[in-house]
């Protein structure tokens, strides 16, 4: 398991064509991939499992906390990316709540767009 940050902080600005915002790059996929977004309510868990393909989940808003294969919980927030490869054991369980982004994919590597935490 690997954490990254795509927050504004590790954005980059953009001005080009007369534009004013930051874009914090996040995956890049020659192969197909599924993206979707995940609401897990207060006390709301993804039980432990194994990732079909690699998996990136992308924490917009709330907190929670993450696994592998240990039993360890590290805590994430709105910015962070948590990485996980094909056949790796993981959990992810919130307090309070959180909503995220999920993309799936044979092909991930988000260490060419994003810095680990």
């Amino acid at each position: 398991m690997e954490i990254y940050k795509f927050d504004k902080n590790n954005g980059k600005k953009i001005s080009k064509f007369g534009s004013d915002f930051i874009m914090s790059r996040v995956i890049q996929t020659d192969k197909a991939a599924n993206i979707g977004c995940m609401y897990l309510e207060e006390g709301g868990i993804v039980g432990y499992h194994q990732a079909v393909v690699p998996q990136l989940l992308l924490v917009l808003t709330g907190e929670g906390s993450v696994r592998g294969e240990n039993e360890e919980y590290i805590n994430v927030e709105s910015g962070d990316a948590v990485f996980w490869v094909k056949g790796e054991w993981h959990e992810t369980k919130s307090k309070n709540g959180l909503t995220a982004i999920v993309i799936e994919s044979e092909e991930l590597d988000p260490s060419l767009f994003m810095e680990t935490e």
